[in-house]
């Protein structure tokens, strides 16, 4: 069994980003620009904005971080998002999400620039994706993809199921592993709440990429031997033994499941700086795909 290190493997990838960016500087070229937009205080998306800000300064981004309360009006964030679509000096721009209520976030996605979108979540650039032509990658999807092929990790030919059909990973993760391209080139299985037979399924997966939110639901008796896991599940559980007050669990049943794979990823430390990391190669795509 070996770890598929986020960590590691994220921290390559900043290095590589860094240098890039010194190269521009010498190049007299600009600096990659990234805004992020938060809306409220949810400590979940203060912490990962928060992070998104730390990556930029440490590999020479421009970053930007624009907090509104949650008693924004759907027409002010609406004209924001206008604002960073013609500001030149913005190469790419985020609206974290989840939302206030009272904001239609699938709106708010639509009015974002495509040029700009660098959490890949536009109708255009998922239409890109669908077709392989150049765009932005959601995140999390891209991070795993990076993962696949740092690790060297056969594709091919590979039976793949993915469980999860969210519009952030399970359903475009599922379109990326069966594209002809490598990453790629799997027979994917997408499954859900309504699939039945669903243990019947996963055992039969050479890649197994979950991503549901419910801690340990992957368990030894699912997991083929030699099976490759992406576990993309965050949750925090309340623990009184840790300092925070909590501790943060995946989807998958570490401790039993890890021994029956030729690779794994661990949470924390897996896929979440993944996901950070192809934010940024995003954002310095969005300057090379523009022209800058």
């Amino acid at each position: 069994m070996q770890l598929l290190d986020g960590k590691s493997t994220s921290k390559a990838i900043k290095e590589e980003l860094s240098q890039a960016v010194e190269q521009r500087k010498k190049d007299g070229k600009k600096i990659p620009h990234l805004v992020a937009v938060l809306v409220g205080n949810d400590g979940g998306s203060l912490t990962y904005v928060g992070s998104k800000v730390k990556t930029c300064q440490k590999i020479g981004f421009e970053s930007t971080l624009i907090h509104k309360e949650d008693t924004i009006s759907e027409k002010e964030l609406l004209d924001l998002v206008n604002e960073l679509n013609n500001d030149e000096n913005v190469d790419g721009f985020i609206v974290q999400l989840p939302l206030p209520k009272h904001i239609d976030e699938k709106k708010v996605t639509l009015a974002i620039d495509p040029k700009k979108d660098v959490d890949g979540f536009h109708p255009m650039n998922l239409g890109n994706m669908v077709l392989d032509l150049p765009g932005f990658l959601p995140a999390t999807p891209a991070g795993m993809l990076e993962l696949f092929k740092r690790y060297e990790i056969e594709t091919s030919g590979k039976h793949c199921v993915v469980i999860g059909r969210s519009h952030i990973v399970g359903a475009p993760m599922s379109i990326m592993m069966g594209r002809n391209s490598y990453p790629g080139n799997s027979t994917v299985t997408l499954t859900h709440s309504r699939t039945k037979n669903l243990k019947e399924i996963v055992l039969q997966a050479d890649i197994i990429i979950s991503a549901i939110g419910k801690p340990g639901f992957l368990t030894a008796d699912m997991v083929k031997e030699g099976a490759v896991v992406m576990d993309v599940g965050i949750t925090r559980i309340e623990d009184e033994t840790k300092k925070k007050g909590y501790r943060i669990s995946g989807d998958v049943d570490f401790e039993n499941v890890a021994p029956k794979c030729s690779y794994i990823t661990p949470v924390p430390g897996g896929v979440g700086p993944m996901t950070i990391v192809s934010l940024m190669m995003n954002t310095l795509k969005a300057m090379e795909l523009n022209g800058k």
